[in-house]
Formats: structure tokens, C-alpha cells, sequence
């Protein structure tokens, strides 16, 4: 999860976080953030493969802001996950 220069959050996967965030700033990433980068990580964590990182972030995408800054800020994943998606 990136945090652009206007505040918002954008979640997204990627193998190659430097690489991917380089492409966020050099508006090469994608088209949200090239309007409205730069773009500085604001939370990351790890999955076991691509099927698992798309879940997690479909998951994401779909909480509501103050969950979402919640994560960013260091809250535990699991317990914000489930206390926001049904």
C-alpha cells in the first residue's frame, strides 16, 4: 500500500516493490498514481504466491479508509480484516 501525495492510499502487488514504486514516481505505474503521485510505502507485507496476494489485496480494496490507515499505522492484519469484511 503506497500513500500518495494527495493522502489517499493505493494497494496493489508486485515482486518488485523498489521497481514498482520507482514506476509510481516516474508515472510509469499505474494511472492513479501517475495523476496524483509521488507516491512513499505506507504498509507492505508478504504473501506465499501471487493467488494469495491478489486475495489479500481484493480484501483490502475493500475496507474502508479508517481500516485502511489503521493497517498503515501498524495494526495487526488479521484482526482488521476480519473485523471489517463479513
Amino acid at each position: 500500500m503506497v500513500r500518495c501525495a494527495n493522502g489517499a492510499l493505493y494497494t496493489g502487488i508486485t515482486n518488485d516493490l523498489k521497481g514498482r514504486i520507482a514506476a509510481h514516481n516516474s508515472g510509469r505505474g499505474a494511472r492513479y498514481t501517475a495523476a496524483f503521485g509521488p507516491v512513499e510505502l505506507a504498509w507492505k507485507t508478504r504473501r506465499k504466491d501471487r493467488s494469495a496476494a491478489s486475495k489479500l489485496e481484493a480484501a483490502i480494496k475493500k475496507l474502508a479508509r479508517p481500516a485502511k490507515e489503521a493497517l498503515a499505522a501498524g495494526g495487526p492484519l488479521k484482526s482488521i480484516i476480519k473485523s471489517c469484511i463479513k
